[in-house]
């Protein structure tokens, strides 16, 4: 079963590169995707138990991706939070776990990583999507 994704970021050429890459690469299916803090927290939070994984960017078109953590430290124990971002600082790291991010990755040199986390979270077995 494919892992149901939802993205925060706001370059339209790293979505959609992120998407077919991860579709490509990994069992996800991306339900969706927001540029700013308030749609995403928003949508995170309107289809709680509906998603698996959640990919967030630090700086956003409106507000940031800690916004969007502190958003979802309520989540279900199976939904993970990653941070995906040119940005990923030792204080950006701390703050993004101490938030509650399941990891934190760079985009400019821990991509492989990234990837990786996300093929291994397809194989964990995972509770059906509320609907």
């Amino acid at each position: 079963m494919a892992l149901i994704t939802y993205l925060v970021e706001d370059n339209q050429t790293i979505l959609d590169n992120l998407i077919d890459t991860l579709e490509e690469i990994a069992s996800v299916t991306v339900v969706g995707h927001a540029a700013t803090e308030v749609e995403a927290t928003r949508w995170l939070s309107l289809h709680d138990g509906q998603w698996q994984l959640a990919i967030v960017d630090m700086f956003l078109r409106e507000g940031s991706g800690l916004g969007v953590l502190a958003g979802c430290r309520q989540r279900e124990s199976h939904q993970k939070v990653v941070v995906l971002t040119n940005f990923a600082t030792i204080d950006i790291r701390r703050r993004s776990l101490a938030l509650g991010a399941d990891a934190v990755f760079d985009k400019s040199n821990e991509l492989d990583e990234f990837f990786a986390y996300c093929i291994a979270e397809t194989a964990r077995d995972l509770p059906l999507p509320v609907d």
